[in-house]
């Protein structure tokens, strides 16, 4: 620490890092960093992995699924319906991939984009960017 951090106790780890040389970053803040146009491409590419409307709509119900598993969890004070609302979601999502959508689930080469776009589109039927019934109504794709 240098004299101007011990003058300013109320700095915060990021700020005093930053005031040091960057041969020794910050792993957190390198882990919490995010590109928003790398994200966009990926949901993108989530979007075109997602045009069959009956996959779409397994998507939506396993999401449900799960989230319901998650509050009910939180209720009961126990994993068990939370463990269920997973299964039950990746099981409607991966029929629409096999069955309907005829692909691989995105899951399998990026879980974590992949969740999280899951529910971003999620988000996006509720809000009603996206359709569950023609894809002619999407409004989230209409600027790209």
């Amino acid at each position: 620490m240098n004299a101007t951090d011990t003058q300013n106790p109320t700095k915060t780890a990021n700020e005093t890092a930053d005031t040091h040389s960057t041969a020794n970053p910050n792993p957190i803040r390198d882990v919490t960093k995010t590109n928003p146009a790398t994200e966009q491409k990926f949901y993108d590419f989530y979007l075109d992995e997602h045009q069959n409307m009956a996959c779409r709509r397994l998507h939506f119900a396993g999401s449900s699924f799960g989230l319901l598993g998650l509050a009910k969890s939180i209720k009961n004070r126990s994993p068990a319906p939370l463990l269920k609302g997973i299964a039950a979601g990746y099981a409607c999502a991966w029929i629409g991939h096999f069955f309907f959508e005829k692909n691989k689930p995105a899951s399998f080469k990026s879980p974590i984009k992949s969740f999280a776009s899951d529910f971003r589109m999620y988000g996006d039927v509720l809000r009603g960017n996206l359709s569950l019934k023609d894809r002619k109504y999407d409004k989230a794709r209409k600027t790209h």
